[in-house]
């Protein structure tokens, strides 16, 4: 008699503190018994179940409590080059897209966008690929001037989640422990920042941030 082959599961790891997003996740993946979600809600907790589950993919928040889902990126490609990350935010700026891709993401989703996105992006990079959706990958193409005209354009992801802690009334010496980095580190990119940004004072990056919807 011949055996029956068993489907190889795809795991999933989904990172975000909102439950009705993982719960919207898990019902729009449903019928798709090959998957098997697991969750986590920061950062810290999503380093930890990357370590001890070693999913296929992960989907990352990029507004996280705490630090952001850059960072958390940064940690899992740090433990694991080839770790397959969709970094998911409800900003579709064409900016942050750029920016998870080159902190090693392979694919982008906006949670404002079709929900069928997810759902395709997590079939893509779970097989190797890439994905990003074809109106965001389009405005990438086209982004240009954007991208000259806009501030943020000018910074690194590192930059972007310094900025972001900045405006989240972090002290330097707070985002320091927080991102793993020496205070002479965090204080010279703020230098660099605000260089960067043309502002003179931290409490023009806070409100650089809040604009930019970063805090």
């Amino acid at each position: 008699m011949a055996k029956s082959k068993t489907q190889k599961k795809l795991r999933v790891l989904i990172v975000d503190d909102h439950p009705i997003v993982i719960s919207g996740c898990r019902a729009m993946l449903a019928d798709d018994t090959d998957i098997v979600i697991s969750e986590a809600a920061d950062a810290d907790s999503g380093e930890a179940s990357f370590t001890a589950e070693t999913p296929d993919v992960c989907v990352i928040d990029i507004n996280l409590p705490g630090v952001s889902g850059f960072e958390l990126a940064r940690r899992i490609l740090r433990r694991d080059a080839d770790a397959r990350i969709i970094m998911f935010s409800m900003n579709d700026d064409p900016i942050f897209a750029a920016r998870a891709i080159e902190a090693g993401a392979k694919g982008y989703v906006s949670k404002s966008g079709d929900p069928s996105d997810l759902v395709s992006a997590i079939r893509a990079v779970g097989t190797g690929g890439t994905f990003l959706p074809p109106s965001l990958a389009q405005s990438l193409a086209f982004a240009g001037p954007a991208f000259a005209s806009s501030r943020l354009a000018k910074l690194t992801s590192r930059e972007i989640e310094i900025l972001r802690l900045l405006g989240a009334g972090k002290s330097l010496s707070e985002i320091a422990w927080m991102i793993n980095a020496s205070y002479k580190t965090v204080a010279n990119t703020s230098s660099i920042i605000r260089h960067k940004l043309g502002v003179r004072s931290s409490s023009e990056l806070v409100r650089v941030a809040i604009e930019a919807r970063l805090a």
